[in-house]
Parts: C-alpha cells; structure tokens; sequence
C-alpha cells in the first residue's frame, strides 16, 4: 500500500486503527504535537484552536460532500424524528358497519355494530361520541428510527502521511 496522504480517511472492516491511523472518534488532539494535521483540519471537527483541535467524528453519521449549504465538519441529520401533522399526508380511513349485534369492546379488525353504547355524540353535530374510535397508544408523540440502511465499518484518519499538494 503506498503511503497515505495526512488526514486521509479510509473505512476498514477490523476494530483497531492501524499504526499511524486513529479512528475518526472525535477525540481531541493537541496542535503542539500535530502542527501539520492541524493546518489541513483546523477546528472544523472542533477543538478550541489554541492549544487543541479534534479530529472528524464518524460515529454514527455517513459522510456526506460539502456544498449546497453544507459546510466542511458541519453535523447534520437525526437518528430519530418524531413526525408532526403536517408531516403526515390527508389520509381517510374507511369504515365497516354491520346490523348484527356485537360484543367486541375494540374495534381493532371488526366492523361496528348494534350495540347498548351510542357512537354519535350530541344533536348539536355529527361528531362522534367519545370513545367510537379508541386511540392508538402505540407510537403516540414517539420518535421512529430514520436511519437508511447501514453497514457498520470503522472510519480511521492518517496522523502521518504526505502532505497533500494543492495543485
């Protein structure tokens, strides 16, 4: 393998970073001994720029090309999201009604029925009686993962290397 070029970033499929690598955790490293990663990384990744500066954080974000209001070492994106209404399309749910009696206190896969309990509210409007249609517990106001589909690989950065030409 030739020789890497400073602070470039490679995955690997094993759980050590190699000589002369470190994992791209955002640990901070300290500019008096880095002087030459630290003018290609600056405190993009953090750090405080005076004594030290990090190095990139990879840890559960997939790496992304700056440009289109991205920013060089911006974080970006969530793990979860929990969606609002207006995130949620106009859906309809239909229903299923019968004229035979029923006994089922949920209506989770039955059609309403005759039953001692009225389903409309009031005369004062169509609404319907608390209680017609239970609400689901499940996931209520909760987070969902969003998360695309993911391999885990350690990301490890070259602390030694050539020093990358501009040209």
């Amino acid at each position: 393998m030739s020789e890497p070029f400073l602070a470039e970033i490679r995955m690997v499929g094993f759980n050590f970073a190699p000589r002369g690598w470190a994992f791209c955790d955002g640990q901070i490293l300290p500019i008096s001994q880095n002087t030459a990663l630290f003018s290609l990384l600056g405190t993009n990744y953090g750090g405080d720029g005076r004594v030290n500066f990090a190095l990139p954080d990879l840890r559960g974000r997939a790496p992304t090309h700056p440009g289109g209001g991205i920013q060089l070492g911006q974080r970006f994106g969530a793990e979860t999201h929990t969606l609002t209404e207006a995130e949620i399309p106009n859906h309809t749910h239909g229903v299923r009604a019968s004229s035979e009696p029923t006994d089922a206190p949920i209506p989770t896969g039955n059609t309403w029925g005759v039953t001692s309990q009225p389903f409309y509210g009031p005369a004062a409007g169509l609404a319907m009686a608390d209680g017609a249609v239970g609400a689901d517990p499940d996931g209520t106001g909760q987070a969902h993962e969003n998360c695309q589909p993911s391999l885990a690989l350690n990301f490890c950065i070259a602390l030694n290397g050539l020093f990358p030409s501009r040209s």
